[in-house]
């Protein structure tokens, strides 16, 4: 969304036209009296008496569209906000801190939650009302939100009091997450062996996923599943295979353009809600990636290259950040740009390739296609009388100018701001692609994006959460630091460059530093030199994107495994401990942390290779250990040469081996005699 808005408005901007974020921008023109989260709105709202009315919401929110054109851009629902209420709008990417907050309230209040998220808040900040969408009138069991807003001014003018109790209640309620304790009890086997079981209970056997509508694609969930497959629980690859057949042959794909919608509102993978976000589609390409190195099908090697470039394409700063989304809606209609008529499908393409793609002529939704392959080619061309082998040629060689037709077409908005977490999902995306598959411009993509990140996303030394068009945000989260700190692990593994380590390590520190909770265990969202809110939120899910206890959990067993430092190995199980208890009951909320669980548990490999980074003989032992798929490996290379090396425990003390690079494979710093030859470092890893 490089624009404020797609249409110029005539009226006057407010408050938030001198904000940088996408999604407050197209907030800009409406006449409600909108301020952005912060001391001035607050202090208002304690000055002048009044109830605060949060909105939050997110750029690429079809809902949140409509309830800005229903409600927000009408005068008098806006007149109703302004007189009564000192109005916030938040953008849930930039302040996930805010959003986790209320969200749970909102929760508590309704047993559920989502975007546009509308709360209604005490002067001090304490929610006492709150919901969803509410629509401009009353239907669908919904209260038009013009009776929301006379019922809550009602209730602050005659029962006040109550409403004020009620929000500290509330606030209490939802402080009480950041004051769960973490577990003495054991992190053992069984913890996932009976969460992959409740998973197998849930799963749809036929369309592959967890259980009916909508269907999300949860890759953290399946990253888990493909750890079980390499520990040989029974059913684990066919389950993993059946949704990564299903979920890449549905209209949840695109086909043309590459890259996955956000989810399927059916069971069936076929219609999505339209919206790309960047975290789904760097965490996919990286699952199929990944299913590929162990199961060998072809196919998800092509879904992950297609997810990467469509990355590359569409969602990349010419700097070298990755942008955080693409809308739903273009020409104001969900799904527009990505439909088609059959006419104009089988014009372009023919047909046959209509057909394969599952068009009719009467439209499989809403009058128009949706591009999915659901049933296999063999049997459609049957049906066409011909062989399938000329029909996949025949697919093949339309979507080049099936892309093209639909690229004359209005184009969905991309909110364009820069989120170091999200960023830090697709470097590790485009490095281990690029070093798997032999792509160095993969490597080079990942390699932009962090020196993009680290270079223009700190202040003074601390990470901070968002860019956009030159300006800086609020400090980074616990999940920003924590996933930062990963990507460079992976960088430094891919280039063989120390300095990535180097920029890890720092994260680290900054992580146990800012975010560690030592009394109870586990990372707090926030960091302690941050903004106060009515409660320090604890993000212990993982959502659409690893929750910074999960993230912090992998990411510090892998710099302890590398620094021999069992501080920080406690610190990461310590997030571990804080939802021992619910990962075996509720395990598609902990896909992360079921990861970070088999790490835990599993007997991990240190591997370090010492020799000049630029050495066809060094690369040659790192490519050994890129070959397979190995989450429970950490690596470190560089040369005795290199003054960073020195300061590497991993490398301490391993020489070259008569002048020629060598592979050290060790367990808890114990390790087994150097090897130089690939073939060798084969055999010490697979014993």
């Amino acid at each position: 969304m490089s624009e404020a808005s797609p249409e110029a408005s005539p009226r006057p901007p407010n408050r938030l036209a001198g904000e940088t974020s996408p999604y407050l921008l197209q907030h800009a023109h409406n006449p409600v009296d909108w301020y952005p989260w912060g001391p001035e709105a607050l202090e208002r709202a304690r000055v002048q008496d009044r109830p605060i009315l949060l909105s939050v919401g997110y750029a690429a929110c079809h809902w949140c569209h409509v309830m800005e054109r229903e409600s927000f851009e009408d005068a008098t629902t806006a007149a109703l906000m302004n007189e009564h209420f000192v109005c916030i709008k938040v953008d849930r990417e930039e302040r996930p801190d805010v959003d986790a907050v209320y969200m749970d309230a909102v929760q508590a209040m309704t047993g559920s939650g989502g975007w546009p998220m509308t709360v209604f808040l005490t002067p001090e900040g304490e929610p006492f009302y709150g919901g969803t969408y509410f629509p401009n009138e009353d239907r669908h069991g919904m209260p038009a939100f013009r009776r929301v807003l006379a019922a809550v001014t009602d209730a602050w003018r005659e029962r006040r009091s109550e409403a004020v109790e009620q929000g500290r209640r509330l606030a209490r309620a939802i402080g009480r997450a950041a004051e769960v304790s973490a577990s003495d009890d054991p992190l053992s086997d069984d913890l996932i062996r009976d969460a992959f079981g409740a998973l197998r209970r849930g799963f749809d056997q036929a369309w592959g996923g967890m259980g009916g509508a909508p269907k999300f694609p949860q890759p953290m969930t399946w990253e888990f599943v493909l750890r079980c497959r390499l520990r040989g629980l029974p059913e684990s690859g066919e389950m993993l295979a059946r949704t990564l057949d299903r979920m890449s042959g549905g209209g949840v794909y695109d086909h043309l353009g590459g890259g996955f919608h956000r989810y399927s509102t059916d069971a069936r993978w076929h219609v999505p809600h339209f919206e790309k976000m960047l975290y789904d589609n760097a965490q996919l390409a990286s699952l199929f990636l990944h299913a590929w190195q162990v199961l060998g099908t072809e196919r998800y090697r092509r879904v992950a290259t297609e997810t990467l470039d469509y990355l590359l394409r569409e969602m990349r700063h010419p700097d070298g950040g990755f942008f955080s989304s693409q809308d739903a809606d273009s020409e104001g209609v969900e799904g527009r740009f990505f439909a088609w008529s059959f006419e104009e499908l089988a014009a372009v393409a023919g047909p046959e390739v209509a057909a394969y793609y599952g068009a009719t002529p009467e439209g499989n939704w809403e009058g128009t296609n949706v591009l999915w392959t659901p049933v296999p080619a063999a049997a459609v061309a049957g049906e066409l009388e011909l062989d399938p082998r000329e029909l996949l040629a025949r697919a093949e060689g339309a979507r080049a100018h099936l892309l093209e037709v639909r690229e004359r077409r209005v184009r969905p908005a991309t909110d364009d701001k820069v989120l170091a977490a999200w960023n830090g999902l697709a470097i590790q995306a485009f490095a281990e692609a690029g070093r798997v598959l032999g792509e160095p411009r993969y490597v080079e993509a990942a390699v932009a994006a962090a020196e993009f990140v680290l270079g223009r996303m700190r202040r003074d030394g601390r990470l901070l959460r968002s860019w956009r068009d030159g300006t800086a945000g609020a400090p980074g989260y616990a999940d920003d630091v924590a996933l930062m700190a990963r990507a460079c692990l992976t960088l430094a593994e891919t280039t063989l460059d120390l300095r990535w380590y180097e920029e890890a390590r720092s994260l680290g520190t900054d992580l146990v530093r800012l975010f560690h909770d030592a009394e109870r265990g586990g990372f707090f969202q926030t960091g302690s030199d941050a903004e106060a809110l009515v409660v320090r939120p604890k993000e212990l899910f993982d959502n659409a994107v690893p929750s910074g206890n999960a993230a912090a959990a992998d990411v510090l067993q892998r710099l302890a495994l590398l620094e021999g430092d069992a501080d920080l190995e406690r610190a990461g199980a310590s997030a571990l401990r804080l939802v021992r208890n619910a990962l075996a009951t509720a395990p598609s909320g902990f896909g992360h942390a079921l990861c970070a669980l088999d790490l835990y548990l599993s007997t991990p490999r240190e591997v370090a290779i010492v020799g000049d980074s630029g050495s066809s003989a060094t690369r040659a032992l790192a490519g050994r250990v890129w070959a397979g798929f190995r989450p429970n490996l950490v690596m470190l290379a560089g040369s005795p040469d290199d003054p960073l090396a020195a300061g590497a425990p991993l490398l301490r003390g391993r020489p070259l081996v008569e002048g020629e690079p060598a592979a050290y494979v060790c367990e808890r710093f114990a390790c087994r005699r150097p090897v130089t030859s690939p073939t060798d470092l084969e055999a010490e890893l697979t014993a």
